[in-house]
């Protein structure tokens, strides 16, 4: 395996990793947490609620998008403001998030994913990979010689 294939092997994985993380973390906030429950946990803390929905929004259509290889350097860098606001909100629980409601070193760790995912990039194995070739084939401009 060359150089050029562990990059792309390696985006593909961290990708799947933290897209799942975010559908996960979605997913838990709507139907354990459940929206209204985020919402007051969103006060509980000092921040406004309907930031609760925004954050269920972002993480399931953010997650979505960074599994796919949507648009990933972008999305995942949208979604690092959301990563920093849960590092704080579970700083003051301790270091680890086996901590009484959650330490602040799980979310504080997938805050440097995201932007590692950022920095890196889609990869081959991502559809905007697949996006840039078709629209370089089907392109009505001429092509270099």
């Amino acid at each position: 395996m060359n150089d050029t294939n562990r990059i792309d092997v390696a985006a593909l994985v961290l990708r799947v990793g933290l897209g799942t993380m975010f559908i996960a973390h979605a997913l838990l906030k709507y139907f354990v947490f459940t929206p209204a429950g985020t919402v007051k946990f969103f006060q509980s803390i000092g921040l406004p609620g309907p930031l609760a929905y925004v954050t269920i929004a972002a993480e399931l259509v953010g997650g979505t998008l960074i599994l796919l290889g949507a648009y990933t350097r972008v999305v995942s860098f949208v979604l690092v403001p959301i990563l920093l606001g849960a590092t704080w909100a579970h700083s003051g629980n301790g270091w680890l998030f086996t901590s009484p409601n959650g330490g602040w070193e799980y979310p504080a760790f997938l805050t440097l994913t995201a932007v590692a995912v950022g920095l890196v990039g889609s990869g081959r194995f991502a559809v905007d990979t697949f996006r840039r070739r078709v629209v370089a084939q089907t392109s009505l401009l001429p092509r270099a010689a």
